[in-house]
């Protein structure tokens, strides 16, 4: 029997594709290991000063912070305790979270914590940043709403070594005892008074929902995903859960999709409108700028060649204006998104904004075709099972 055609049984199909599997799993772990990769990084570049910046030592004193927190509603742990010891605490427990979403080992919970501790450190001092603490700050949150760890992850390598499906995912005890140690935190968190006013059923910036309703959503599914897997793996609840997994996940994709794509737009139309831009000199001032200038030698060779500043100045709006355009077209796209990944690590190497560029580009790896994905892991796992000093291929 031919399948059936029209609007109708496309409508089925996409309804089956949205339900029925996670779609952009390889991009979804990319970006996961990306930015995991770039908040490790930076808390790692960053250990020597991490008292100044969001510690005891910083300029911005946790009196004026609870007095921002106050009025915006930011979620931070870091001011319930206050001192030095609850501080290191916090901070060294963000390194293990970046480090466990980066390996993908116990992924909801570690997504969760990564989650909190870049919230926490984050909104300590708003006044930090180059712009890629916001991409890492709503990456953070989207991540938590994916199904990043079904491929190149410690979660889908079992003892065996090998990939399994996320339905046959381990249900091991050892997530049981993490599982019920969170839930005591969490709930001597929500007792207890030195929360404050941050792990409510309410909050300023959301009247009717606050943090703890979402943490103990999660919390509440998590337990019930491992029970159904141990008692009815094959039952209808937990294809009803397993359905809504995905739902959720398409969802939290779509979103981390039209994030990029507004990003993009909305800076190119603002250069648009900027007349330094306008005339294609964009460039030029932040190359003569001590900030942004790590390497003074290459800074001034650039800056001094003038028609390259007019061409990058020019190309770089004419690039972000256009990206969500190419999304129509798949080979135009790939090239675009190639030209604008350089574009990044030139900025990380030129202006010295690396936790920027960085994001940006662990952002776009959403847009990467799975073929050139799949490609590259291939190549990867060639080079690492070759002994070494053996030619390559």
């Amino acid at each position: 029997m031919a399948p059936a055609r029209g609007p109708a049984a496309a409508f089925g199909r996409a309804v089956e594709a949205f339900t029925g599997r996670a779609l952009g799993r390889h991009q979804a772990a990319v970006v996961r290991i990306g930015f995991g990769l770039v908040w490790l990084a930076y808390l790692l570049r960053e250990w020597p000063n991490r008292r100044v910046l969001y510690g005891d030592h910083s300029p911005w004193s946790m009196d004026l912070a609870r007095r921002l927190l106050a009025d915006d509603g930011a979620f931070t742990v870091l001011p319930w305790f206050g001192g030095r010891l609850w501080f290191e605490l916090v901070y060294h427990l963000a390194v293990l979270a970046a480090l466990a979403v980066l390996l993908g080992w116990r992924t909801r919970a570690s997504s969760v914590l990564f989650l909190v501790t870049v919230l926490s450190l984050q909104n300590r001092d708003v006044f930090l940043g180059d712009g890629g603490d916001n991409i890492v700050h709503l990456m953070a949150v989207y991540l938590v709403f994916t199904r990043c760890a079904e491929v190149w992850s410690l979660d889908a390598r079992p003892a065996s070594g090998r990939e399994v499906p996320a339905d046959r995912a381990r249900t091991g005890w050892g997530g049981v005892v993490l599982w019920a140690l969170l839930g005591a935190v969490l709930a001597v968190c929500q007792a207890g008074d030195f929360s404050g006013d941050s792990l409510t059923w309410s909050s300023p910036a959301f009247p009717y929902l606050g943090w703890a309703p979402l943490f103990w959503g999660l919390w509440a599914v998590a337990g019930l995903w491992w029970t159904l897997g141990r008692l009815r793996p094959e039952g209808e609840p937990r294809a009803v859960l397993d359905a809504l997994a995905n739902m959720v996940h398409n969802c939290a994709m779509l979103v981390i999709v039209t994030e990029v794509v507004l990003v993009y737009a909305t800076a190119g139309w603002y250069k648009v409108q900027g007349s330094r831009w306008q005339d294609g000199t964009a460039l030029y001032y932040p190359l003569h700028l001590d900030y942004f200038t790590p390497w003074p030698g290459l800074s001034g060779l650039l800056g001094s060649a003038l028609l390259p500043v007019f061409l990058i100045s020019y190309g770089t709006v004419i690039l972000q204006v256009a990206f969500p355009f190419t999304l129509l077209n798949r080979r135009v796209k790939n090239v675009l998104l190639v030209v604008l990944m350089v574009e990044h690590l030139g900025i990380a190497v030129v202006l010295g904004l690396p936790v920027f560029s960085l994001a940006m580009v662990a952002a776009d790896a959403v847009f990467l075709p799975t073929g050139a994905l799949l490609w590259a892991a291939a190549r990867l796992g060639r080079l690492r099972r070759r002994p070494a000093g053996s030619p390559a291929a």
